[in-house]
């Protein structure tokens, strides 16, 4: 396992360091390639990262598929609690409630905050992921259940 905090922490100065770091993610798990998204910002307890509006990402009517915006929403709930979970456990999606607020009709930016005082005291972690358009205008809100629990000993 890669520890992603050190890896986006030693990327994001260089040139092309987030679009490095968000290749290095899409090799591991390939299904967001699908989407091209781009971390912007890594750290305990946050994430914004970023997707473009392109044809291979939209719906009949021309704006983002809503299922382009989960995964873009797993995306950055996924690697803020990999930064930010205890190395001693382990998380896997458990659930997706998501609500379509808006049309996606421009570039997507998701953020996601975890405020978790105790790791060792819970073993479901609630992640809301807000999505927004170009003009600050929220498109889609999520929530993913997150299952934590104890890393197997070697």
């Amino acid at each position: 396992m890669i520890d992603v905090l050190k890896l986006f922490n030693r990327l994001k100065g260089m040139p092309f360091g987030k679009w490095l770091f968000t290749l290095a993610v899409c090799y591991i798990t390939p299904y967001f390639g699908s989407i091209r998204p781009r971390m912007q910002e890594l750290r305990v307890d946050y994430g914004h990262a970023t997707m473009r509006k392109r044809h291979s990402v939209t719906n009949h009517i021309k704006t983002v598929h809503a299922i382009a915006m989960c995964n873009l929403c797993e995306f950055v709930a996924g690697l803020t609690i990999e930064a930010s979970i205890p190395k001693h456990l382990r998380w896997i999606p458990a659930s997706m409630e998501i609500f379509y607020l808006k049309k996606a009709t421009t570039d997507l930016s998701a953020t996601c905050e975890i405020n978790i005082p105790d790791w060792d005291a819970i073993s479901e972690c609630p992640i809301e992921v807000s999505v927004k358009d170009k003009k600050g205008v929220e498109v889609v809100r999520a929530v993913i259940k997150m299952y934590v629990s104890k890393r197997k000993s070697k």
